[in-house]
């Protein structure tokens, strides 16, 4: 199964709460911090609400 790397790249401060509370779920703890998740349904639809504040990779 592929693997995701996410990266938080734009702070959350403006955004609603449960854009924040996503990118918590997500495991991102502060801005530049990277994550590496399997790719699963769930985890696309979490990336896609704070598609404007990640950036997405996959990695081999």
């Amino acid at each position: 199964m592929a693997k995701l790397k996410v990266t938080w790249i734009k702070s959350d401060i403006g955004y609603p709460g449960d854009q924040k509370r996503t990118i918590e779920a997500l495991g991102l703890r502060r801005l530049n911090h990277s994550v590496i998740k399997e790719d699963s349904v769930a985890m696309r639809g979490m990336i896609v609400k704070v598609r404007h504040l990640v950036r997405v990779e996959e990695v081999s």
